[in-house]
């Protein structure tokens, strides 16, 4: 069965255009230094799983595309030290699928009775976290509206 997700980026830094232009070779998505985020990705994001793709601390915060997971999760490259590698940090690999035909802004999704109870909402600063069937596609009739 497949899971839906929300994976976080500031796109200073790595945009959702970033991940379009990796094509079908995809992106490792590297970096997450959260335990409870580091639990998601190894023990529950698995192949196959659609993410949205969220854009933080930046002008237009909010949803902006759709990925899929391309691999199990694997040790993070990024991590340089003994610290770190006893931490499990790990990372898997997604490629962009489509861009959303419009930004759903964190405003928005906050005022949406139907996503009230979104992670997104109630622990704001996890970056990888779990997105509930009749939530995605909440955000994705947003998206179209």
């Amino acid at each position: 069965m497949k899971n839906y997700w929300l994976f976080k980026t500031e796109p200073d830094e790595f945009s959702y255009a970033d991940l379009l232009a990796r094509g079908k070779k995809g992106e490792p998505w590297t970096g997450i230094r959260n335990y409870q985020a580091r639990n998601y990705l190894r023990d529950e994001v698995k192949i196959g799983d659609a993410v949205f793709i969220y854009h933080s601390s930046c002008k237009n915060v909010g949803v902006v595309g759709i990925a899929e997971v391309i691999s199990a999760a694997y040790p993070d490259p990024t991590v340089d030290d003994d610290k770190g590698r006893k931490a499990g940090w790990v990372c898997v690999d997604v490629v962009a699928v489509k861009a959303l035909p419009k930004l759903v802004p964190l405003a928005v999704i906050k005022a949406d009775n139907t996503l009230r109870d979104m992670v997104l909402v109630k622990y704001s600063r996890l970056s990888i976290q779990p997105v509930k069937q009749a939530e995605w596609e909440r955000v994705l009739v947003l998206a179209e509206s």
